[in-house]
């Protein structure tokens, strides 16, 4: 038990390092080969967030643990929603774009929705899986929402280049090779351990998929966060979780009904309803009080909100 943590301690670590180091290496070669800002953060910074996720999940398919898949992203998204951004807006008040409001919350709803759909657990009584089929429709959203964000980008005046970092080539391809290899070796060390955890204290792998794990593969959005809230930069802040829960649900769940269709337990729906439900909230705080700007009072409530579903979460399993 104490062995499987500290080897599942170890592989978020890596997951999250192996990730850094991949964004830097890689992002400084599509620099230095004249690859544009707007290209680099919608495909190589994306990646880079979202690869603690990519890599558990791809790692849980192939070796068959669909709630380990469904818990890690749906957990995250909870974490994401409630922990990170209720720990952000504690921090200041966090002001959101029109476009944030109007467009990405429903948006990152609607991809909620669409899971349970898809999977037929609103309306069927058995047989729930994401299959292929499902999993491209996932993709067909996902390069919409990717195309909707390219266009927000060149919309924007701020998105100018910076200058280029003075690495070396072998700097470069070692931050890849060896980002590349945390991350497996991360992404392996996890999902092993995530199950060993699960069989040894007589829990579900879906309620450590849906906690540690899910917790763990969200430490990079959690530092984007609070750093941007500590920096005032609260479009950062909101969008990269907004962002984060689209990505998750759309691009990773999609990636991974592809590898291999994914049996789906009917008793995720109540953490899909919470994430919908915490969602909605978001919708709605932003006419509340200060208009378009999550209040102190309204983050502390998806925070108190998160620590009671954890504990519930928790509770059932005893």
């Amino acid at each position: 038990m104490v062995i499987s943590l500290i080897l599942l301690v170890i592989g978020l670590v890596l997951l999250v390092k192996g990730a850094d180091w991949l964004v830097d290496g890689a992002s400084v070669l599509a620099k230095k080969k004249n690859v544009s800002d707007l290209a680099i953060g919608l495909t190589i910074v994306a990646f880079g967030t979202s690869a603690p996720e990519l890599i558990v999940n791809a790692i849980a398919a192939t070796e068959n643990y669909p709630e380990i898949v469904f818990g890690n992203v749906i957990g995250s998204n909870n974490f994401n929603l409630f922990m990170i951004l209720g720990i952000a807006g504690l921090i200041t008040p966090l002001a959101v774009q029109s476009s944030t409001v109007w467009k990405e919350i429903p948006f990152s709803l609607f991809a909620a929705i669409l899971i349970p759909v898809l999977v037929g657990s609103f309306f069927y009584d058995s047989g729930f899986e994401l299959g292929r089929t499902q999993g491209l429709i996932l993709l067909a959203f996902f390069l919409a929402f990717l195309y909707y964000v390219a266009t927000q980008l060149k919309q924007d005046p701020e998105a100018t280049s910076g200058e280029i970092p003075p690495y070396s080539n072998l700097k470069i391809w070692s931050l890849i090779i060896i980002g590349l290899a945390g991350l497996v070796g991360g992404g392996k060390l996890v999902v092993d351990n995530a199950v060993s955890m699960a069989q040894t204290l007589g829990v579900s792998e879906k309620i450590i998929g849906l906690t540690i794990v899910a917790a763990g593969t969200s430490l990079p959005e959690l530092a984007t966060s609070v750093v941007a809230a500590m920096k005032k930069n609260a479009d950062i802040a909101i969008g990269n979780i907004v962002g984060s829960n689209i990505f998750n649900l759309l691009l990773i769940l999609g990636v991974s009904s592809l590898i291999r269709p994914l049996e789906y337990n009917p008793s995720f729906n109540m953490d899909i309803l919470l994430l919908s439900g915490g969602t909605i909230f978001l919708f709605l705080a932003m006419f509340t009080g200060k208009r378009k700007k999550l209040d102190q009072w309204e983050a502390l409530l998806l925070l108190l909100a998160y620590l009671v579903y954890t504990g519930f979460l928790i509770s059932g399993e005893i």
